[in-house]
């Protein structure tokens, strides 16, 4: 199904319900809107991110090439995840969404949840039909969050089942002071020479009970520090959390085994990545940990708006991912509440890098849209 046309691309700058023009110029919602030249397509995509850049995303365009509509989209929180509020993020995607239907004639829309955007993207949708995201404690409703346009069809790609989940996934269990980076127990140190790889199965049990049992104690002191910090008229503050490049299954391959390349990950080898002041939820502050990373608390996991999810649906796995594996998309379609769901598997990296990934990706998804739409 491949092809090859040349392609139009525009700057799409929008207010939103709760957010208008910065004093700079800058609008809070933005992006790039990728269309065949000389052709306004009829279906489109819409791609956003908790806080990365998705404007000029690799697939844009792939799919504008094949023939459709592709909004790289940005909501108010790119660059700035500690700020982060999800009922405001959905509404900005929203006017994404509107924009696509109104003002471009577009009759079927598919939100592409790429890594981190596949609960974001899931969320959007889920609220959309079902009305069922909250804000945080003590704050209103981002206005206009129950009259979000539904989409046609849901993509995940490369995606992980919410940012609680990769966080606690990818957390150091043998951190035992979170204001010491130093601070390790050496009996679930990955690292450690005593606890070398492949890793016993006790040991992968005792870690992965650690890594959830640090997520908690976060929040269970995030609780109790923002009642500190308010009662002495602060409204928030901000916090760091340190090592989050240690899932076992970075540094053991023979754990969910894939072809991906062993004792790697995003940040390159998990050791130094670790030790580096690189990583997700580096910067926090304590209402962005309850609503963003936090296990308990945050509605940024991805299943229980999956469980609201009856449009078409089409999960792809990156086989080569060593950030998000197999179980990660089993999971994504599992939840899916729709019958209509498909998944499958591509040869490549997290970012579909490897010679003609992102050809296959987009010939895959282009194809399953012309079955339906």
């Amino acid at each position: 199904m491949t092809t090859s046309t040349a392609v139009t691309r525009e700057f799409v700058g929008l207010d939103s319900t709760t957010a208008h023009r910065a004093g700079s110029g800058g609008h809070p919602c933005q992006g790039l809107y990728h269309r065949p030249e000389g052709h306004r397509p009829t279906v489109a995509m819409i791609a956003t991110h908790y806080q990365i850049d998705f404007s000029e995303h690799y697939l844009a365009e792939y799919m504008a090439g094949r023939g459709f509509g592709f909004l790289g989209w940005n909501t108010r929180f790119r660059g700035f995840e500690s700020s982060f509020l999800l009922d405001h993020a959905l509404v900005d995607i929203g006017v994404g969404v509107r924009w696509l239907r109104e003002e471009q004639g577009v009759d079927t829309i598919v939100l592409l949840g790429n890594s981190g955007g596949g609960s974001l993207m899931a969320a959007y949708q889920a609220h959309a039909v079902a009305h069922h995201v909250t804000p945080l404690e003590g704050m209103r409703p981002a206005a206009g969050l129950d009259d979000l346009p539904a989409a046609d069809g849901y993509v995940a790609t490369a995606a992980h089942p919410g940012r609680p989940d990769v966080l606690t996934a990818w957390m150091d269990a043998s951190v035992t002071d979170e204001n010491d980076a130093v601070a390790t127990d050496p009996d679930l140190d990955l690292f450690d020479e005593r606890n070398a790889p492949p890793y016993s199965a006790d040991f992968v049990a005792r870690y992965r009970a650690a890594q959830v049992a640090r997520n908690e104690a976060i929040t269970d002191w995030a609780l109790a520090e923002l009642v500190r910090v308010r009662a002495a008229g602060f409204s928030d503050r901000p916090f760091t959390v340190m090592r989050t490049w240690a899932d076992p299954r970075m540094v053991d391959p023979t754990l969910e085994p894939t072809n991906r390349q062993p004792n790697m990950c995003y940040a390159g080898v998990p050791a130094r990545a670790n030790r580096s002041t690189y990583g997700i939820a580096s910067a926090c502050t304590l209402r962005n940990w309850l609503g963003m990373w936090s296990l308990r608390h945050a509605q940024t996991r991805a299943e229980p708006h999956l469980s609201r999810i009856t449009c078409p649906a089409l999960v792809i796995n990156a086989e080569q991912d060593t950030g998000v594996f197999p179980s990660d998309a089993e999971r994504i379609h599992d939840a899916l509440a729709g019958t209509d769901k498909t998944a499958c598997s591509i040869d490549t990296d997290h970012y579909f890098t490897t010679p003609g990934a992102r050809t296959q990706q987009a010939d895959t998804i282009a194809e399953w849209i012309a079955t339906r739409w």
